[in-house]
């Protein structure tokens, strides 16, 4: 991701009309997988055999998608894709790819009616490639807002970024989705990069998390909202230590988003470990929550403005 992280495809649909799509991150070789969710309103597939006590080893393909619960539909399609490719658990006379997905909830903006599909993974798996990541507005980000304390009528475009981390000759990227309640900062300077404005044609930033902690009751606050997204490392890991890795990941939401972990947001990690270079997991850790902020700040940056939902780049300051 990023850059691309050797061994990686990734791959969009993004309906600009419809305003929602998916992405497909697919590893080259099955991987070791993991799961973690620090929110109360995740929807997620593969929950079960990403768990280190299952007997499934690997994963074969991870989706991201907008549609809500609609959305995980396109994981059928990418799992069609493989099929059709021999790519899977090897069962009888088939095979059964292991292929686990999340959502956001992208259904108020837009067509409520337009949701990614069976069509929509499998055209996203056969777009998956190597080349450089699109960010921003394109993929899973493509209906993603922010900062909606106070309803999507004061809310910013989201989107999906991806960042890049090499140490000690380990490779470690992430890939985010953000469509969350609170605000996004930079994770180095921590200035409000986007978030929710004072009026629905403003352009100043309201601190969602001093406004929470001086008592603000916003009028809708229903779970509408999350982050979600893929750690990828050339590491050698085992299924518990690529559970420690997204855990340890989830302290890059922290970073950037403010507040992160709401009630109404469904943030969840996943971790995908492709390689076998032994690695200090403490090490591989830091840098997955490092590329999780760093990836989160560039989905605001990169995206693109739609009426009555500016960008981070349109914010003075």
């Amino acid at each position: 991701m990023a850059s691309v992280i050797p061994g990686l495809s990734v791959g969009h649909v993004t309906d600009n009309r419809g305003l929602t799509g998916c992405t497909v991150i697919m590893p080259e070789r099955p991987a070791t997988g993991a799961l973690e969710i620090a929110g109360r309103a995740a929807a997620v597939h593969g929950l079960e055999f990403l768990d280190p006590r299952h007997l499934a080893p690997t994963v074969d393909a991870v989706v991201l998608a907008g549609g809500s619960a609609y959305g995980l539909e396109a994981i059928w399609g990418v799992m069609q894709w493989l099929e059709e490719r021999g790519r899977g658990f090897p069962v009888s006379r088939t095979v059964v790819p292991h292929v686990a997905g999340a959502i956001i909830f992208d259904l108020s903006v837009g067509d409520h009616r337009a949701r990614p599909d069976r069509a929509m993974g499998h055209a996203a798996a056969a777009a998956a490639s190597a080349s450089p990541v699109a960010e921003g507005s394109v993929g899973a980000g493509t209906g993603a807002t922010v900062g909606k304390l106070y309803g999507i009528e004061r809310a910013m475009r989201g989107g999906l970024g991806v960042a890049r981390v090499d140490r000690d000759g380990i490779v470690t990227a992430a890939l985010m989705v953000v469509n969350a309640v609170g605000d996004v900062r930079d994770p180095v300077t921590g200035r409000l990069l986007a978030g929710a404005r004072d009026a629905p044609d403003g352009r100043q930033l309201v601190d969602t998390a001093a406004a929470l902690a001086a008592g603000a009751s916003p009028p809708r606050f229903r779970p509408a909202h999350t982050t979600i997204g893929v750690v990828a490392t050339t590491a050698g890991l085992s299924k518990a230590e690529a559970a420690r890795v997204a855990r340890l990941g989830l302290a890059g939401f922290g970073r950037a988003l403010s507040p992160p972990h709401l009630d109404t947001d469904g943030d969840c990690l996943f971790c995908l470990a492709i390689g076998k270079q032994p690695a200090d997991l403490a090490g591989v850790g830091a840098a997955a929550a490092e590329a999780v902020a760093t990836a989160i700040a560039r989905a605001v940056l990169c995206a693109t403005p739609l009426p009555g939902l500016p960008t981070a780049r349109d914010i003075p300051g």
